[in-house]
């Protein structure tokens, strides 16, 4: 009986062994983002992951490409458009990371928390400054894009969407962030300031 139960449980592994794949390429990583209906600090952190990946990894041959290649040139749009892409992605998700410990308000109620708040507030900022970084990085690609033909790839219109919105000025995220962090120095500025006396 126990070698039966060796066997089924040998066989068992082996047989779901075969449905997984091994992720390589950046598309693969890519495709695992996604948007959550409640965006905890979890799920922020879990598609963080993926786009890290996505950066990292090498791309997928142009036949299995996430738009119709047809040439070295649109070859090379594609991946230059795609950095940009991500990157734009890691910005929104750190942000969106750093608005999760972000404290909008210092109301004097909350003194006996204030270090806790503090503390938080100070997660707040190093996420903003880290969604600033890959911010630059989205414009460097922007920048590197402006040397390359255009060449329309219609499956990733988005993508181009989002240059052309860079570009004109009308996406910013410098701006949006520089916002956020000077609204963030007034809120700490206050916690600082809080005392016995203010509760």
């Amino acid at each position: 009986m126990k070698r039966i139960i060796l066997i089924f449980t040998l066989l068992l592994i082996s047989a779901s062994s075969l449905w997984a794949y091994r992720l390589m390429y950046a598309e693969q990583y890519y495709k695992l983002y996604h948007m959550h209906f409640y965006q905890d600090p979890s799920d922020c952190n879990e598609n963080l992951f993926y786009l890290e990946h996505a950066l990292k990894s090498p791309f997928v041959n142009p036949l299995n490409a996430m738009a119709t290649i047809q040439n070295e040139a649109q070859w090379e749009r594609y991946r230059y458009l795609f950095y940009l892409h991500v990157n734009l992605k890691m910005t929104e998700q750190y942000r969106l990371l750093a608005s999760k410990y972000d404290k909008f308000n210092a109301y004097f109620y909350n003194y006996p928390w204030k270090q806790e708040n503090l503390d938080s507030l100070e997660y707040a900022y190093s996420y903003y400054d880290t969604a600033l970084y890959y911010w630059d990085q989205a414009l460097e690609w922007a920048d590197k894009l402006a040397t390359v033909p255009y060449h329309h790839l219609s499956e990733v219109q988005e993508w181009e969407d989002e240059l052309y919105r860079i570009n004109t000025g009308e996406l910013d995220y410098r701006e949006f962030i520089g916002m956020d962090l000077e609204r963030l120095e007034e809120v700490r500025a206050a916690f600082r300031a809080m005392d016995e006396n203010t509760y």
